[in-house]
């Protein structure tokens, strides 16, 4: 079958395809798990992360793409809960101890033994790839396969990160970054809470002119001072600096929330520019989100369904993925990428 793998770590800036086009073996359903025939895949900044070797994957080669859509093809030994031909999704949560104290309090995202679609095993570059059935996603069928796919990490991710800034109804929400997390978060937020006023910091023009044609009532650059102070900020940029401006931006007792995986080289101009009185007094805090859970992914999926929440798309063919990254990296954004495969 085709993939488009990954078999070094390489910088994007040298080295602009980072991704070859492969035939590849047919997988097999293990025992508790089940092949999925991809359909699509979205396309993740993650993806740049593992390619850049920030969160590097254990092995290589690797097939990319946590964001996978398509039906079940075969089924390993035992599985009784999903069915062949079953229409599923395949997010980041790729596996989980489910015995850990982490766990069994439902935050398997902090599980020691937390494995990762697309890094830890093979994802959805590709016309097939297998997935433990307990952490498929039953899929809702007024959401086509390539409005699904983005909302699986995009869509989970921002919900959790929405969840944890602890907004009060009416609030005032600040969007560091506008790719396809934070315009799905406007969206939801929307729906959400009608009255709840959103701000979006965003590098280019063409984004934030976009956040305001999604709703945003101000939208500026990642430097700039939002008109009135926020309750709470989701950054999702893979820099630092942002993170210093966005403190700045908040109301005392104000929450930043950082939707990143992994953030880019250090920037110690930012930091040294880091001042407790400007950023951090009066009890300004600061929340990292670490991955998805599988109750964030099936949440999610439901309130789209129901409140018509619908990414924007653009599409790309498998063989086109090199070019997606590329321009994903170079911020080249309106809405999500997602590669059609199926």
């Amino acid at each position: 079958m085709r993939a488009m793998v990954l078999r070094r770590i390489v910088q994007i800036a040298n080295s602009p395809e980072p991704l070859a086009m492969a035939e590849v073996p047919e997988p097999v359903a293990g025992p508790g798990a089940v092949v999925v025939a991809v359909s699509c895949c979205g396309v993740c900044h993650t993806e740049l992360d593992e390619i850049e070797g920030r969160t590097p994957p254990p092995r290589l080669p690797v097939v990319l793409g946590h964001q996978a859509v398509g039906r079940v093809a075969a089924l390993g030994a035992g599985v009784t809960t999903v069915a062949v031909g079953a229409r599923v999704g395949v997010a980041w949560i790729n596996s989980a101890c489910g015995r850990c104290p982490a766990c069994q309090r439902g935050e398997e995202n902090l599980c020691a033994e937390f494995r990762a679609t697309g890094r830890d095993v093979d994802g959805g570059y590709a016309e097939r790839m297998v997935a433990p059935a307990a952490f498929v996603h039953p899929l809702p069928e007024s959401l086509s396969d390539v409005e699904a796919a983005p909302l699986l990490c995009a869509g989970a991710i921002g919900y959790r990160s929405l969840c944890l800034a602890h907004l009060r109804r009416g609030g005032r929400l600040g969007l560091t970054g506008f790719g396809a997390s934070g315009h799905l978060v406007l969206k939801l937020l929307r729906h959400l809470d009608p009255e709840a006023s959103i701000y979006c910091f965003a590098r280019s023009e063409g984004e934030r002119a976009f956040a305001r044609e999604l709703g945003a009532v101000w939208a500026g650059d990642t430097r700039a001072r939002a008109p009135e102070r926020l309750d709470a900020i989701i950054d999702t940029t893979p820099a630092w600096r942002p993170v210093v401006e966005a403190l700045a931006n908040l109301v005392p007792g104000g929450r930043l929330v950082i939707n990143a995986i992994r953030k880019e080289a250090v920037d110690q101009a930012a930091l040294l520019e880091l001042d407790y009185p400007t950023h951090l007094w009066m009890e300004r805090e600061i929340k990292s989100v670490a991955n998805v859970t599988r109750r964030d992914v099936r949440d999610f999926l439901a309130i789209a369904a129901a409140a018509g929440i619908r990414p924007e798309v653009e599409l790309y063919p498998l063989e086109a993925a090199n070019r997606a990254l590329a321009e994903l990296s170079a911020g080249t954004l309106r809405g999500a990428k997602v590669l059609r495969i199926g």
